[in-house]
């Protein structure tokens, strides 16, 4: 397996999303994902990202029945400062010390580990908690061994190198692909600039670019209420589908690993994390390892799929609070 740093961390070069094992993506089966986490296991992946407010703490138990007998060789990375209420989709940001340390001691107990690998603020509100308050909260549990790395979720690039003047930031993570290419405007350079390397979520376009996704009529699937699935998008984004099935056919592998490899293809320092609850899907997505791309390839690519391809918004008006905070 191929590996990337992030912090003082070595991980491998993909990571696994776990969010849709618990919601978002329709129907979940928990012995299907396990199954999964323990494939991903044995083909050498060894960064498992989760959060809190996935199934409303369902996320991280499951991890934590995968995760025993395994510690000391896998990477943990979970989140916290989103607060919902259970069935909803709306949420609130918490970045308030007394609240991210209570939100650490649950994680830690759900996750049944002594410590934390990677410790996101899953958003930020700065208007409502200043960035000092947050930055020292999350510096005195890495202090008690709490946490191993501090990281940041969906942050600008000013905000970041305020963080980092404050205490270092081990990673950021956004969301990335050939659809989304918001962290190429300041974003990672600023990653750079800091020492933080960068975790690109959704890097398949939540399912959308491997060419998969034929719509959904499930009301618990996000894509049903996300803006860049609504009907009108959908039409105009097909062609980004045909785009990269061509391309994708041209250099002799499937559409998720195309999108995969260019992504690894932007700088040792990007850490894809796709999601999956299916064997058959993290084998294709870790088929990417073995894609290269020239530059001709990259350049290619990137003309065919510039910034700003991708028609609709993507979050809904609740889902953008504390992006590029």
């Amino acid at each position: 397996m191929q590996q990337r740093k992030i912090g003082e961390l070595t991980v491998s070069a993909l990571g696994l999303g776990c969010m849709g094992m618990s919601e978002f993506y329709g129907a979940t089966d928990d012995a299907q994902s396990l199954a999964t986490l323990e494939a991903a296991y044995a083909a050498g992946v060894t960064l498992y990202d989760t959060a809190d407010a996935y199934g409303f703490g369902h996320n991280e138990q499951l991890l934590g029945r995968f995760l025993r007998g395994k510690q000391g060789r896998v990477q943990v990375a979970t989140k916290c400062g989103l607060v919902r209420e259970a069935g909803q989709y709306a949420r609130r940001i918490d970045n308030s010390a007394a609240y991210l340390r209570q939100a650490c001691e649950a994680s830690l107990a759900r996750l049944g580990v002594e410590r934390i690998d990677l410790y996101y603020l899953h958003r930020l509100d700065l208007a409502q908690t200043p960035l000092e308050e947050s930055m020292g909260a999350l510096a005195g549990l890495v202090r008690e061994g709490k946490i191993g790395a501090i990281g940041l979720c969906e942050v600008s690039a000013a905000t970041l190198r305020r963080a980092a003047a404050l205490h270092p930031v081990a990673a950021v993570q956004s969301e990335y692909s050939l659809w989304t290419r918001d962290p190429e405007q300041g974003v990672l350079d600023a990653c750079r600039a800091v020492g933080a390397a960068f975790c690109a979520y959704s890097p398949l376009g939540r399912g959308f670019l491997t060419g998969s996704f034929a719509g959904t009529g499930d009301s618990a699937d996000f894509r049903s209420f996300n803006p860049r699935f609504a009907e009108e998008n959908m039409r105009s984004n097909e062609r980004i589908v045909a785009r990269v099935r061509d391309l994708a056919a041209e250099l002799g592998c499937t559409p998720a690993q195309l999108a995969l490899a260019w992504l690894l293809a932007q700088g040792d320092d990007i850490v894809p994390i796709p999601g999956t609850k299916r064997i058959a899907y993290l084998h294709d997505n870790l088929g990417a390892l073995d894609v290269r791309l020239s530059g001709d390839e990259l350049a290619r690519i990137g003309a065919a799929l510039p910034p700003g391809v991708a028609s609709g918004a993507r979050y809904s008006e609740a889902g953008m609070a504390g992006l590029d905070a």
